[in-house]
């Protein structure tokens, strides 16, 4: 299984997953489809499925487009309230390869869910989503539908699976030239404000500062922070350690769910 990230928008990613051996495809929120189309012909890919997170502009709007470009194709999600906590009807995507390769979860902007369904063409396991980390705002959803989505659901995921998420900070070497002029670079620098919120969080973790460091100097090179994987997401996103009682105790809470909502609160206020 091989994963081509796509550069969409302004900070978004759409992420093209291959079949090595069939070289059949599926894309992950096509919201540029005439890019994605072009960059699964550059690779000689058949594409045969579409994978929709949720139902936001910046992740579905290509859709209906991609059907017209690629005609046959199937898509899925979009409106299938299977994971909670970011918007209704908000999935992530679980896929599995050969034996020898970790997993890989595609998680738009919650971070996990509940099994939806297998879809026996590629070996997809339907899960729910979000950020290196962090995590999604609770547009449509709950603090208890988004701890259900992270602290059981993507938790219980293997701990080498690898996190995709759908978006992150722009302006990297690898995604120049046709796919990303680098004079329409812009920066967003979600997973470096996302670490450096998590410190404010926990400032004694070492994880955070260590892969803080590390994001820093991925964004110094021009190079991504995604994959993440689920280890870290449990070593370092604040969101996915609120049953933690040194977390609760930090953040002035007594239960996992009331954690998780303090720290949300506290990051959509937060101005660092």
């Amino acid at each position: 299984m091989k994963v081509i990230h796509i550069p969409c928008l302004e900070d978004n990613y759409s992420y093209l997953v291959i079949d090595e051996k069939t070289k059949q495809g599926a894309v992950v929120d096509p919201v540029e489809p005439e890019k994605v189309v072009g960059v699964a012909k550059e690779n000689g890919v058949d594409l045969k499925l579409v994978l929709t997170t949720h139902h936001h502009w910046d992740h579905a709007g290509g859709n209906e487009k991609i059907k017209e470009l690629v005609p046959g194709i199937k898509v899925y999600g979009g409106s299938v309230d299977n994971v909670k906590g970011h918007t209704k009807g908000h999935i992530s995507y679980y896929l599995t390869g050969k034996e020898e390769e970790d997993p890989a979860v595609f998680t738009g902007d919650t971070l996990v869910g509940a099994s939806l369904r297998v879809l026996t063409e590629v070996g997809l396991i339907i899960y729910q989503t979000g950020f290196v980390a962090g995590c999604g705002k609770f547009f449509e959803g709950t603090a208890e539908q988004m701890y259900q989505s992270l602290c059981v659901t993507l938790a219980s995921l293997p701990k080498p699976t690898r996190v995709y998420c759908g978006h992150e900070f722009r302006c990297l070497k690898s995604f120049t030239s046709s796919l990303w002029p680098r004079d329409q670079n812009p920066l967003h620098e979600y997973t470096v404000k996302n670490l450096q919120f998590a410190q404010t969080v926990e400032p004694d973790n070492a994880k955070i500062s260590q892969k803080l460091s590390w994001a820093q100097q991925q964004r110094q090179s021009g190079l991504p922070t995604i994959p993440s994987t689920i280890q870290e997401e449990l070593e370092s996103n604040p969101f996915m350690r609120a049953d933690l009682p040194e977390v609760q105790e930090r953040v002035g809470c007594k239960s996992p769910v009331e954690a998780l909502r303090e720290i949300r609160q506290r990051k959509d206020n937060w101005r660092g």
